[in-house]
């Protein structure tokens, strides 16, 4: 039986996962994932591809998004109330200009200081809007463009079998900052060939194969920088015709509701010419 291993969200964009029991599945994915970001001088998103010290800031949703907890190593903790109504900025994530809510002073200070650079936190506004492209289309909030990311610990046990081989160090999953974990198929990369999939009360629809960046060679745990690994073996065996490396699948939703650890997968498998 294939079946969910791991649900983990990521409240603030580029910031440190919490791994979850349980969650409800919205049109823009697990429900608080990447609901905030924090944002440069120009309003542009920050992610660990510019500061990877960022993985150390890790963020608790509390009292069903009502206020959001952030810790981070040398920093006194901070918690504020979310406020969805705070004053507008027209934030850039990629290629897409979205309104969003800023969060205010507090948290700016905090988050100034613990990545020495000027900085701002903002939430998604309830006007927001932003859609995904793919093979199945849908809504995304602030993820770099599809709701979610969906791995299998088969692909991973594949890919450190091979960075073995080559005398380094394995990595673990949260390198490559997945949503889902799924575990049961005997061949890695199984989600690669998924159309749709039926997890609990949710269903998901294929939207492209993930082209990776440098994130996968973030330790999350330190916050550094700790290369070439595991993109020097990916690039082995997993180059994409278009260029970068390819590992897990991104998702659209295509029926909301409850999704939770040990939850069976049902699949829809793609034609593959």
């Amino acid at each position: 039986m294939v079946y969910v291993s791991d649900l983990i969200s990521y409240p603030v964009k580029g910031c440190a996962g919490v791994s979850l029991r349980s969650s409800l599945v919205e049109p823009t994915g697990l429900r608080h994932d990447r609901t905030f970001m924090v944002v440069d001088e120009r309003d542009s998103f920050r992610s660990q591809r510019n500061d990877p010290s960022m993985a150390r800031i890790r963020p608790t949703v509390l009292d069903d998004g009502a206020q959001l907890a952030l810790s981070a190593p040398g920093a006194k903790d901070l918690v504020i109330d979310v406020c969805p109504l705070g004053a507008r900025r027209r934030v850039t994530v990629w290629r897409s200009k979205v309104i969003a809510a800023d969060q205010g002073e507090p948290a700016a200070r905090w988050l100034s200081a613990v990545l020495g650079v000027t900085c701002r936190l903002v939430a998604i506004a309830p006007e927001h809007s932003r859609t995904s492209v793919g093979e199945h289309e849908g809504t995304v909030g602030f993820a770099d463009g599809h709701a979610l990311l969906i791995a299998s610990d088969a692909s991973l046990d594949e890919l450190n079998a091979r960075i073995l081989e080559r005398g380094a160090s394995p990595v673990p999953m949260d390198r490559f900052r997945p949503n889902i974990v799924l575990r049961g198929w005997p061949v890695p990369h199984t989600e690669d060939r998924v159309h749709r999939m039926v997890i609990g009360e949710a269903e998901f629809g294929y939207a492209k194969i993930c082209v990776r960046c440098s994130v996968p060679m973030v330790d999350q745990a330190t916050g550094r920088s700790d290369g070439p690994e595991p993109i020097r073996t990916l690039a082995t065996y997993r180059r994409n015709p278009e260029g970068g490396v390819t590992f897990g699948m991104k998702a659209a939703v295509l029926r909301t509701g409850r999704v939770t650890v040990g939850d069976a997968v049902a699949c829809e498998w793609r034609v593959l010419l």
